[in-house]
């Protein structure tokens, strides 16, 4: 069995990438500074299921301080898989410095615990907005990444470049895997999903930028953390799309949030924003050859959960604030 340290180990896929872990056999070191880029509440529920499992350690810190290196040299480590980060399309244009911080500056201090410790796997979270305006769908690890739409993307962008840099100096095997829109219970407040079940489920006006006819490939969050752990693996240096095989309009998935509740929606229009991308859709056949992966959860059936998840913890649910 392995021990692995999982950045952002209080977010959304950090933490239930961590719980698969440790439940597979596991031991985990999570890090996360639990700041308050979204309603921290999320990460305090997150976390507390974390600490009670056995082979849970936890830090409290900020990946991009470089002094946080230090905490983990006496540790004896199998990988380091990198999912702390600033997310968020339309947040990253109006505090990019943040974004290069976490998630450039972070990643290269990962990268240097790889290196200083003698870890030989690196996992790298990246983006499908790494992609830009206009790639082929569905969209494969081949098609440009060179024109990001937004800071965000362009931060991913630079910290996959510092990833290739230090598997080539130091032979660090190195995966990077972009995710495609990820959902589930204890999500993030900040995307259509939750926002969509809460104010359906409360009352509340359903504010959609744009007419609702942009589209996304929503990928479930356990697929996502199954594809992530499979990465793993020896591979050398690879990028490779996890994402959702179905696609699905933003009208579309409104109305669908209304069969499973059974209630209606209060549709408010407002204007598109330019950082939003108008869809993506993954090719995952790089995937499934060399993970053996593919997702399993659909939309459907990883919605019911999602709205099942929010009825049971609704008393507080509730109240977790959705910009």
């Amino acid at each position: 069995m392995g021990n692995y340290l999982v950045t952002g180990a209080a977010g959304f896929i950090g933490a239930r990438t961590a719980q698969m872990l440790i439940e597979q056999g596991h031991t985990v070191v999570g890090i996360d500074n639990l700041n308050d880029a979204y309603d921290p509440r999320l990460k305090e529920y997150r976390l507390k299921i974390l600490k009670s499992l056995p082979g849970f350690k936890f830090h409290q810190a900020d990946i991009s301080e470089k002094k946080t290196i230090d905490l983990f040299k006496a540790e004896k480590l199998d990988g380091v898989i990198n999912l702390a980060a600033r997310a968020g399309v339309r947040f990253s244009v109006d505090d990019p410095w943040t974004f290069v911080e976490s998630n450039v500056t972070g990643t290269l201090n990962m990268l240097e615990v790889c290196r200083q410790v003698g870890c030989p796997k690196f996992i790298l979270a990246s983006t499908s907005s790494i992609y830009g305006e206009n790639p082929p769908y569905p969209t494969p690890e081949t098609a440009s990444s060179s024109e990001p739409m937004q800071p965000y993307a362009a931060s991913k962008k630079g910290a996959e470049s510092l990833a290739y840099a230090y598997h080539h100096l130091y032979n660090i095997d190195v995966t990077i895997v972009r995710y495609f829109t990820v959902y589930g219970p204890a999500g993030r407040p900040d995307l259509a999903m939750f926002r969509f079940v809460q104010w359906i489920m409360e009352g509340e006006p359903v504010r959609i930028n744009g007419d609702g006819d942009q589209s996304r490939g929503f990928t479930y969050i356990d697929d996502i953390a199954r594809g992530t752990i499979a990465a793993l693996k020896p591979l050398g240096y690879e990028v490779i799309n996890l994402g959702g095989h179905e696609v699905i309009s933003i009208n579309q998935l409104v109305e669908m949030v209304e069969e499973l509740t059974g209630k209606q929606a209060i549709v408010q229009h407002g204007p598109p924003n330019l950082a939003d991308m108008r869809t993506n859709q993954a090719d995952v056949s790089k995937a499934k050859e060399l993970l053996g992966w593919k997702p399993q959860v659909n939309l459907r059936e990883g919605l019911a959960n999602l709205i099942k998840w929010y009825n049971e913890e609704r008393e507080w649910a509730k109240e977790v604030l959705t910009p």
